[in-house]
């Protein structure tokens, strides 16, 4: 799928960081999808979808691009894909396990909505599984978000009050930090990575080529995910029980 700013897609070389980064939050995620039927709520590409597919008894993906829909029908045989619209979720109460919201939250107008949504077509005892861009290191210091297409970035106290606000009991509320071998590429740069990246996709200018081995090089292994300073956190990682 062509690259728009708004998702990432894997197997681009400049993009590599950032599909690492989801990837990473799918790979800690996924053992909830095990054996359930799951909804990814905002699958996009869809290779997190098909990631989950793996092990879930079911997989849908649901978008409300049609291009999207349709690259997924053709691109991950596994995943069952559905149009709709995240404000009204096209399915029954009570209908699913597991319900997959990585990096859509921060999209959305009316996130409460949203998550009653979820919370309707949960089961009892149903998961929902989310990860959000950290608003403290994200778009530090400012009152709206650097990128364009979010419309509401949230720390870890206002995730954990909306969800709690929409029925939920939080199992787990942690941050995915760079590991000691991004930590270690930083050092040899020079400075942040991302920093460096977001430096280049403004300036216009070529890949230094240092930068872009560094990008490549990354794993979804160079991340680490703890309960612990999570305001330093580059992203928010949720895992919220419907009561």
């Amino acid at each position: 799928m062509p690259l728009t700013g708004e998702r990432t897609v894997p197997g681009i070389a400049h993009e590599n960081y950032w599909f690492r980064r989801h990837e990473a939050a799918y790979l800690e995620l996924a053992p909830h999808a095990d054996g359930a039927v799951v909804l990814e709520a905002g699958c996009g590409e869809g290779y997190g979808a098909d990631l989950l597919a793996r092990t879930a008894s079911v997989v849908v993906g649901l978008d409300y691009d049609v291009s999207t829909v349709e690259h997924l029908a053709a691109a991950y045989p596994a995943v069952r894909p559905l149009r709709g619209n995240l404000a009204a979720l096209p399915l029954g109460m009570s209908t699913v396990d597991v319900v997959a919201n990585l990096q859509v939250i921060e999209h959305l107008w009316d996130q409460p909505g949203f998550l009653a949504e979820c919370h309707r077509v949960l089961r009892p005892g149903g998961r929902l599984l989310v990860t959000t861009p950290n608003r403290i290191t994200f778009s530090p210091g400012r009152d709206t978000p650097l990128n364009p297409f979010h419309t509401r970035e949230l720390a870890g106290d206002e995730l954990a009050e909306l969800l709690v606000g929409a029925g939920f009991e939080i199992e787990l509320l942690a941050g995915l930090h760079h590991g000691p071998a991004l930590r270690a590429a930083e050092l040899a740069l020079g400075g942040s990575i991302i920093e460096a990246q977001v430096g280049v996709a403004t300036s216009g200018e070529p890949w230094p080529a240092a930068l872009l081995a560094a990008v490549e090089a990354v794993t979804s292994a160079d991340f680490e995910l703890t309960e612990s300073d999570l305001d330093a956190s580059l992203d928010l990682v949720a895992v919220a029980v419907r009561r």
